[in-house]
C-alpha cells in the first residue's frame, strides 16, 4: 500500500484546505493518513523567509486575488474560511502540540479539524487555552489531560523534530504532502497529482 503523509499547521488556510480535501481522497483510494502536525514559522525562519517579505510588501492586485481564490476553494470543499480579523498570523504553538498529543490518543482529525474550524471559520483566538479545553473535549479528549501534555518536553520535541524533518527532506511549507516517501507536493491544489501518484 503507498505510504501518504500530511506535513500541517493549522494557522494556514491552505493548509485547512488542504487537510479537509485529502482525507475523502484518501477514504476513496484506501490509504491510511500519516499527519505530521509542524509549527510552519519555524520552518519559514529556517528555510524559507521570503513569506516575511510578501507580507510586509504585499501586491495588491495578488492579494485580491488571493482572497478570491480562497473563497473559491472553500465553496468548492464546502468549507467556510472567513480571512481572521482579530489575529493574524497567529501564533499556533499551543494548537499544534495539542496536535501531536491528540494523534497519540487517536483523536488528531476530529481535535485539528476544530482548531481549523474555531479559527478559520469562526474567527476565535487558538491561543486561549480555554477554546483548546472546548475543542478538546468536543473531540472526545480530557481537557486537563490535553493540558498537561502539550508542556511536556516530549510534545515540544516532537513537534519540533517534524518540522526539522520536513525541511530536511525538501519542504518549506504548509501543507506539504509525501507519497512513499519522497514524492513532494506543496499545496491544497496538488490533490489531482496526488491522486495520480497514489493509483500509478
Amino acid at each position: 500500500m503507498p505510504k501518504l503523509e500530511c506535513f500541517f499547521d493549522c494557522s494556514s488556510p491552505w493548509t485547512y484546505l488542504g487537510f479537509h480535501n485529502l482525507q475523502p481522497l484518501a477514504a476513496e483510494l484506501g490509504v491510511g493518513i500519516s499527519w505530521r502536525p509542524i509549527l510552519v514559522g519555524g520552518l519559514f525562519n529556517t528555510v524559507n523567509p521570503s513569506v516575511y517579505h510578501s507580507r510586509e510588501y504585499p501586491v495588491p492586485a495578488k492579494q485580491n486575488y488571493m482572497h478570491k481564490d480562497m473563497q473559491d476553494w472553500a465553496r468548492y470543499s464546502g468549507i467556510e474560511i472567513r480571512w481572521p480579523m482579530t489575529i493574524f498570523p497567529i501564533n499556533s504553538v499551543k494548537a499544534m502540540r495539542g496536535c501531536i498529543a491528540a494523534d497519540r490518543q487517536g483523536k488528531l482529525v476530529p481535535y485539528a479539524t476544530g482548531v481549523f474550524e474555531a479559527y478559520w471559520g469562526q474567527d476565535k483566538d487558538i491561543t486561549q487555552d480555554a477554546l483548546l479545553a472546548e475543542i478538546a473535549v468536543a473531540a472526545g479528549l480530557d481537557a486537563a489531560h490535553m493540558a498537561a501534555a502539550i508542556t511536556t518536553d516530549e510534545i515540544k520535541a516532537a513537534l519540533i523534530a517534524n518540522g526539522e524533518e520536513l525541511a530536511g527532506r525538501g519542504g518549506y511549507g504548509s501543507p506539504t504532502f509525501f507519497v512513499n516517501e519522497t514524492d513532494m507536493y506543496f499545496g491544497n491544489d496538488r490533490m489531482p497529482l496526488i491522486r495520480a501518484a497514489l493509483t500509478v
